[in-house]
């Protein structure tokens, strides 16, 4: 099946970074199918396939026998002191980033196989490679992500690429408490040595790239987009 004729899957495609990934790939004729809890934020000309998938999975009788690509976009944010965190909420940050993402890869590798070169894209964060404070427990849900992609690259090669992204905070409905004000969003973007804060679209180009036939030679990556904040000072 050539790769034009098979849908792109996002889940959490909805909303922020998802959403803008949809958008990308619908204005590039893409078929996309959203799987998310509900059809609210669904861009137009995408199919909405209703699904909780951190905690049902993927409804795998409801999917095509064969995917271009597949993008895992649910993620959190919840940055506090280690001592305030709990067990019971590392746990939720790692079901819904790790465990989520794993049930997807489990549901649509043998879909994505079908077609040459189709890609899966999973999200990390720039606090996975560089330490910061308050970031315990989305680091080490996120740096679990990036280990898990690195070994599904390695074993769906040489038919399916696996890669990740990682961002800095970016502009979407996520980060909102953290860029709250005019005065969060420039204290944010000093921080950056390109001196803004990130936007959906940002990550949402880096992401359709590594999906499409473009990136036929890239896998295993975990490619930072985050303003030059990982390697810059």
């Amino acid at each position: 099946m050539a790769m034009q004729q098979a849908p792109y899957l996002v889940i959490g495609g909805s909303k922020g970074i998802g959403r803008a990934l949809c958008e990308r790939l619908i204005s590039s004729g893409h078929p996309v199918i959203v799987a998310s809890r509900t059809a609210e934020g669904v861009p137009a000309g995408a199919v909405h396939l209703q699904a909780d998938v951190v905690a049902d999975g993927l409804p795998a009788d409801h999917l095509p026998p064969a995917l271009a690509g597949m993008a895992y976009c649910p993620g959190s944010i919840d940055l506090r002191p280690y001592r305030s965190i709990r067990p019971e909420e590392l746990r939720a940050a790692l079901e819904l980033n790790v465990v989520g993402a794993f049930r997807a890869a489990q549901a649509c590798g043998e879909r994505l196989k079908q077609v040459p070169g189709a890609g899966m894209v999973f999200f990390s964060t720039v606090a996975v490679g560089q330490g910061m404070p308050f970031h315990a427990s989305v680091a080490a849900a996120k740096g679990a992500v990036e280990g898990m992609a690195r070994a599904l690259a390695a074993e769906l090669a040489p038919t399916v690429r696996v890669n990740v992204i990682a961002p800095s905070l970016s502009d979407t409905p996520l980060a909102s408490k953290l860029l709250s004000s005019p005065e969060k969003v420039k204290a944010m973007a000093e921080r950056h040595p390109l001196k803004r804060v990130g936007t959906a679209d940002d990550i949402a180009a880096m992401a359709a790239f590594l999906l499409g036939p473009d990136a036929r030679w890239i896998t295993g990556q975990v490619v930072g987009v985050d303003g030059g904040m990982s390697r810059l000072r």
